[in-house]
């Protein structure tokens, strides 16, 4: 059971490692250890998380995603494999997180009365740059 909140949690079934060799530093290591760890989990199959959840999942992480709608995270950042599984750990319970709240709905609001002479104000002194500028005979 991977826990990603104390709400949320995603059985073992749902989701699956894979492991291959990582780029970057580490000497000899990188070539004999898979230490570079691939979280897939299968969201639209998902009996964990809600439905509202999954599409905004898919709206703001596209990223993520592949074309068949499979979700993959990468992490190679550490040398060892295990660091590199609780990496994706906390990359996916971050972005699951994330797509559990709405935004915010912005409110319209009215200019103020001093940005609106602000406005003003500036217009008439960008205006009298340009009528510096002209020619006084034309």
């Amino acid at each position: 059971m991977l826990e990603i909140d104390t709400n949320l949690q995603l059985p073992d079934g749902e989701y699956e490692w894979k492991f291959a060799r990582s780029g970057g530093p580490g000497g000899q290591n990188v070539n004999k250890v898979a230490s570079k760890a691939s979280l897939i989990w299968k969201v639209q199959t998902s009996t964990a998380i809600p439905d509202y959840v999954k599409i905004r999942l898919a709206l703001r992480h596209v990223r993520f995603f592949n074309s068949d709608g499979t979700l993959t995270i990468t992490s190679q950042r550490f040398r060892d494999q295990d660091r590199n599984r609780q990496d994706c750990i906390e990359k996916l319970a971050t972005i699951v997180e994330d797509a559990r709240h709405a935004p915010k709905v912005r409110k319209a609001t009215k200019p103020t009365r001093g940005s609106k002479e602000r406005r003003i104000e500036d217009k008439k002194k960008h205006a009298a740059v340009k009528q510096g500028r002209r020619v006084k005979g034309e």
